[in-house]
């Protein structure tokens, strides 16, 4: 039986962006700037979800004049379902998670030699 795993943060992230815009498209550059990720994070993640399903993809059909069309995304009904159990995930794990105020101050003892 194969493992389910946890989306790394920045895959969190792209799967919040696009639930966010609900089933409306995306362009690739819009994410990159909005979630302050480079495009060499993005865009292997929004391949990997659409290889997996998750995210339809299409060519812009009417680009402004001058310049050429561009890659949309979307998610389709299982990504939206999984960004959702991923949001769900993530307000759990904060609400469990006890505040790091007030709480004692842990001192790391380095290693002999370490520096």
């Amino acid at each position: 039986m194969a493992r389910a795993r946890r989306p790394s943060p920045q895959t969190a992230a792209v799967l919040s962006a696009l639930a966010s815009t609900g089933a409306g498209w995306s362009h690739g550059y819009d994410l990159c700037r909005a979630l302050g990720l480079k495009a060499g994070t993005v865009y292997p993640i929004l391949i990997r979800l659409a290889e997996r399903g998750l995210v339809e993809t299409s060519w812009e059909t009417d680009p402004p004049r001058g310049r050429p069309a561009r890659h949309l995304y979307r998610l389709t009904t299982a990504g939206a379902e999984l960004a959702r159990a991923v949001a769900a995930s993530a307000a759990a794990s904060s609400a469990a998670a006890p505040s790091a105020e007030g709480a004692p101050r842990v001192r790391r003892r380095l290693a002999p030699g370490a520096g």
